[in-house]
């Protein structure tokens, strides 16, 4: 085991963001090296997964189950490390690797009961930060994707989008249909991440461009977006549709705001004639549905059944520019911050 440093770094939220957070609302300060107290493990941080909804902690509210943090304070966010001290007694020893919710730094002191063993269930350790299992839930839990269903992802060179669509072509899906922001993406998604049509956000309204790719409808919508998509969704809807909503970047990512707000019109008549089912999701509400995933995960990539898009930015100076690039999508799946070793 390496030793440990007598500081370490750890970002810190400088200001609260009157928008879009921007490299300057982020400081990397160098700070002494947490001494876990009783109950608490010692973790040496690999990695750490930024994500758009953390916009939300820097206003002081909380996301995804993370709390708000203010000026001065580090960031929370999902975490793998190892284990560097564990008390007696704990289930955990030296050399563990652990997933945790105190990214943003490269040592965390974290309650027994806030870490959970990772061992080697799946083939790459950094895929345990991946979001699918919130894609897999939505779409097993919230909707039930059956065979044949004809699915619509928005959002689907994100972070949730760019797994959604894999996971219901293996869940028996028979059209699968994303909503992008670029051709570029549009071409990865149906190149490379089984989506049969890919709608790109820009390039005439949603709701044209959806009817043409799915002239019989739509059975299911996993929204991650709302907005023109979700209503365009709704026009598009098979009688007896099932809509999941887990996001709302076209707010957590809009310009201006601070993402707290999504407003969109919807019309009432077709989902009540249809009798379209909407539900909100959030995986955090099935903690039990977390073993069940990281199973079928590791078994389909070593099957080579499904890809987990990520990009993997060195270092934690990288990670105030990390939420940049999540805002501005420019990359398809997880953004990830690896850490160096100590």
């Amino acid at each position: 085991m390496p030793s440990t440093p007598s500081t370490h770094r750890e970002v810190r939220l400088a200001a609260v963001p009157d928008g879009l957070p921007r490299p300057e609302h982020f400081t990397v300060a160098q700070v002494p090296t947490p001494r876990p107290g009783p109950g608490e493990i010692l973790v040496r941080n690999h990695a750490f997964l930024v994500f758009a909804a953390l916009l939300r902690t820097m206003i002081g509210a909380s996301a995804a189950g993370l709390p708000g943090v203010r000026p001065g304070e580090p960031l929370p966010g999902p975490a793998i490390g190892e284990v560097v001290t564990a008390p007696d007694g704990s289930g955990f020893s030296p050399g563990d690797l652990v997933g945790h919710d105190l990214g943003w730094r490269e040592y965390a002191t974290v309650p027994v009961d806030g870490c959970r063993p990772l061992g080697n269930s799946l083939p790459d350790p950094v895929a345990h930060l991946s979001q699918g299992w919130t894609a897999y839930g939505a779409l097993t839990r919230a909707v039930d994707v059956r065979p044949g269903d004809t699915v619509l992802v928005t959002g689907a060179a994100g972070a949730v989008g760019s797994l959604a669509g894999q996971i219901a072509r293996l869940l028996g899906a028979g059209r699968v249909i994303g909503t992008t922001g670029s051709a570029e993406k549009a071409d990865r998604l149906t190149t490379e991440l089984g989506y049969d049509a890919a709608l790109v956000r820009g390039a005439g309204p949603v709701a044209k461009q959806l009817a043409d790719a799915a002239p019989d409808g739509i059975d299911v919508l996993l929204d991650t977006v709302g907005g023109e998509q979700l209503q365009a969704a709704v026009a598009a809807a098979r009688p007896h549709a099932r809509f999941v909503l887990i996001g709302a970047l076209s707010a957590q990512l809009a310009a201006e705001g601070l993402g707290i707000s999504a407003p969109v019109e919807l019309d009432l008549v077709p989902i009540v004639l249809k009798r379209i089912h909407l539900h909100g999701f959030n995986a955090a509400d099935h903690p039990d549905m977390l073993g069940a995933w990281t199973e079928r995960f590791g078994g389909w990539l070593r099957d080579g059944r499904i890809q987990f898009p990520h990009v993997r930015l060195r270092g934690i100076g990288q990670a105030p520019e990390a939420f940049q690039h999540v805002a501005e999508g420019r990359h398809v799946g997880a953004v990830i911050v690896e850490l160096a070793s100590s």
